[in-house]
This record gives C-alpha cells, structure tokens and sequence, in this order.
C-alpha cells in the first residue's frame, strides 16, 4: 500500500505498524526522487510524510494533487490519507475534507472509508462517536482534556460524522460496531451505498471489530481504493491480512541498543510531553526552555537560536541529554505568551500564525541540527507532530525506515540523507500525547524490547 500523512509523526505510525508486521516500508519527507525512489526496491509499501494539518484548504489544492497523483501511480490496492487519531482538523486548518474532495477523483474512488479510531493507541469509536484514553480514563473527544482545548484545532464535536461534514459536502454514513460483532458489516457497507454515501465512518472498539474493519477495507478496494483514517486503517489490515493468513505473524520488534548521549526538541503543548520532560529531567537530562515568542521576529528569533545551542551543547559538554522546549503543558504560560506575539503581527492572524509556526518549527530543526553536528549525537527526538515537519526537513533528511520499537506510534526510525555527517543518524518522532513518561529514557536505552 502507499499513503500521506498530514502530519510527519502520523506518517511515521503507518511505517512502524507495517514494518513491525513483516512488511518492510519507507517514509519519503517530500516526493523522492527517481533514483531516491530506487533505493527502496522490493519495500512493501512507501508514504509520504507532509504537513497538511497545519495547512490551509488553498495550500492543499497547490500541494496534494501531485502527491496523490504520485502514490495512485505506485500502483498500490490502497491509498492511505492518514490524518490524526484525535481527529485534528477544522474547517480552514488541515480539513480532512477537503483532502478527501482531492483525492477521491484522482484515485478514482466512489465511496471512501474512514477509520479513526486505534484501539492500540487508546482510541475507540462508538456509534459515530470518537474516544481516547489519558492515564486509563476514556474521554469523549470534545470532552478531552487535550483536544478539547488544542491550541490550533479544538475538538468541540466528538461524532466524526458531524465534525467532518463541516469540511465536505460529500454524504458521511456509519458501520457502527454491533454490525460488526454480528458479523453483519458487509451487509451495512451494502445498504450505505444503496443510500448514497460517500464517506463510510468505521466503528472500532475491540479486536473483532478491528479485523472487521481490515476486511471492508480490503475486499472494497475495488471501488475504494481511498482510505482515510489514522494507523487503525493498517492495524485493522493487518489483523485481516494474518487471520487469512495472507502474511506471517509478527516476529518480535527489534531494539537498537543503548547510546551514551541523546538530544531532544519538543514544539509540544501535550500534558503527556510535559510529563515526560519531567520524568526525564529527574533521571538526569537536562531541560532547556525555548522562548518561542522570539519567533515572531526573524532577527530575535535567530539570538534565541544561538542562545540555546549555546546552552544545549554547555549541557553536553557536563555529561547531560539536552531537551529543548518551548511549553510544559497545555496550562503554560508561555503558550499564551506566544499567541500574544502572534496577534501583534501586522498580518491577518491565522496567516500570521501559520508564519510564525513553522518558523518556529524550523528553528527548532536548526537547534537540533547545530547541536548533532557540533556534539556528533547520532540518535535524537522530535516531540510534537507539527514541529517533526518543519523541524525534520531542516536536517535534509529525504527518508526514514523504522528501526525499533518503543511505543505505539513513536518508534525510533534510521534516517536516509546524502549528507555523510547523517550516515548513521537515528530519529525518533513523537505525537505530543504518545508514549509513557520514561519515553525519552527508553529512546536511550533502544526501546523496550532491546532492554
């Protein structure tokens, strides 16, 4: 299969649960090249990592079509729009509707089916409805201590029929999960079609209803060959694909083994990244502020670029992991701080913001690349799933292949660059709310498995 991420952690996901199963995948940061293309000869599946949901609806009509266009010409059964677990998305900012009204034509797709929800990552759909799990209490979506207040994309709506029809005028139905334990899903599929839905909505709130989903999927590509949804689209693929034993049970995720010293940026407003700052700095990293308020300026922007290398390789030279941060949760001040500086901007706001975002983004991507090139740190982490877009392609990364696991969502990677000072450079990109607390501590140490 071949898919887009709209987002370079989400991106990431889809190679790991492909990989991990027996099916060995590679993560393109920007349309590769022929001969970049040629490398991965004999790879199951290719993606591309992008940063649509940080984009407006314009910017999608100017950059997806060639992307599609790209992976309908790979030749593979699925086409994957992979979007956000938590569903982020509005209307003017990263609408999965609007990539939807994209792509469906160029893929040539009557019907579309949308899988959101992971229970390995904690998310369940239940008639319609949209829920994740914080610390082992489940949360309707718009009732969610993260999304229901994110600094970009509030979720305000947790039923994916009704939030996605503010993007898109195409029909929106459901299979919802009784269908799918009574074994009636196929059934369901039929009569939404009779009915003329364009966008079918996917329940998924346990493994049979799981593999009940990876079925619809595989045996509709004919007439949908667009998927959208998170990594549940390829977790419910491969539970299909091993009980018709169309692949291998999976062998055990591999590890990477230990490192002396790791660095790490995080443009995260998470409580679940701040948590992990917090854990790591009482095992012995040490945390580093980034005042992202200097973004709004590109001249005090680049002092505070300066300032913090400076520091960060300081923390180096004592011994010491740096971790470079711009917030510690969604309560912070400095995320109000740095909206203060965004309003103040002369341009219109959400142009403005967007600026300044992914100027920020950039810049932290330029922290991370002064500190592994000065310090020759060969393993770090980028934390926030907009950051890793503009943060990864300053370090002239063109591909990534996973490398070993730690958590659903958050492996580490092997980055492929032509820059020789990147050789051996491993990575890890991580969603603001994935993984446990000792994350950054487990990227050390290789994963999980290795120890």
């Amino acid at each position: 299969m071949s898919w887009y991420g709209d987002d370079f952690t989400g991106s990431a996901a889809v190679m790991e649960v492909l990989t991990f199963a027996g099916l060995p995948a590679v993560l393109f940061l920007q349309l590769p090249t022929p001969d970049q293309l040629a490398r991965f000869a004999g790879y199951r599946a290719c993606g591309i990592a992008g940063t649509a949901r940080s984009r407006s609806p314009q910017w999608m009509d100017d950059h997806l079509p060639a992307a599609f266009r790209f992976l309908a010409g790979t030749g593979a059964p699925i086409v994957h729009y992979k979007m956000c677990s938590t569903l982020d998305s509005s209307p003017i900012l990263g609408s999965i509707g609007k990539a939807i009204d994209i792509a469906a034509p160029i893929l040539g797709c009557d019907r579309v089916p949308m899988l959101v929800g992971a229970p390995a990552m904690k998310r369940y759909q239940a008639f319609g409805n949209l829920f994740a799990s914080v610390d082992g209490v489940g949360y309707r979506l718009d009732r969610h201590p993260t999304m229901s207040r994110h600094p970009a994309t509030p979720m305000d709506e947790a039923d994916v029929r009704l939030h996605l029809s503010r993007q898109t005028k195409r029909k929106i139905g459901l299979i919802d999960f009784v269908a799918m334990q009574n074994g009636k899903a196929q059934d369901a599929m039929a009569s939404e079609i009779n009915e003329g839905s364009e966008i079918i909505a996917l329940d998924v709130i346990d493994g049979i209803s799981l593999q009940a989903c990876g079925q619809l999927i595989w045996e509709n590509r004919a007439d949908a060959r667009l998927a959208v949804g998170s990594q549940g689209i390829e977790y419910a693929l491969v539970a299909h694909w091993q009980a018709e034993r169309l692949i291998d049970p999976p062998a055990e995720p591999p590890g990477a083994g230990a490192v002396d010293r790791i660095a790490v940026v995080s443009g995260s407003c998470a409580p679940e990244t701040a948590n992990q700052i917090q854990f790591a700095a009482d095992h012995g990293f040490q945390p580093i502020r980034v005042d992202a308020t200097h973004a709004a300026d590109p001249q005090s922007w680049s002092q505070e670029i300066e300032r913090t290398v400076a520091t960060a390789l300081r923390a180096v030279g004592e011994g010491c992991d740096p971790i470079l941060y711009t917030a510690l949760g969604p309560d912070d001040p400095a995320i109000a701080a740095f909206n203060a500086a965004v309003a103040s901007a002369d341009r219109e706001p959400i142009t403005e913001r967007q600026h300044i975002s992914e100027r920020l983004g950039t810049g932290l991507g330029t922290i991370l690349d002064q500190i592994l090139r000065t310090a020759n740190i060969q393993r770090c982490v980028v934390a926030g799933s907009d950051t890793s877009g503009h943060a990864t392609r300053a370090l002239g990364i063109h591909a990534l292949t996973a490398l070993a696991y730690t958590a659903p969502g958050a492996c580490l990677t092997k980055a492929h660059s032509d820059d020789p000072a990147y050789g051996d450079l491993e990575i890890a990109l991580k969603g603001g709310q994935m993984g446990s607390p000792n994350y950054f501590m487990d990227i050390k140490q290789g994963g999980r498995c290795a120890s």
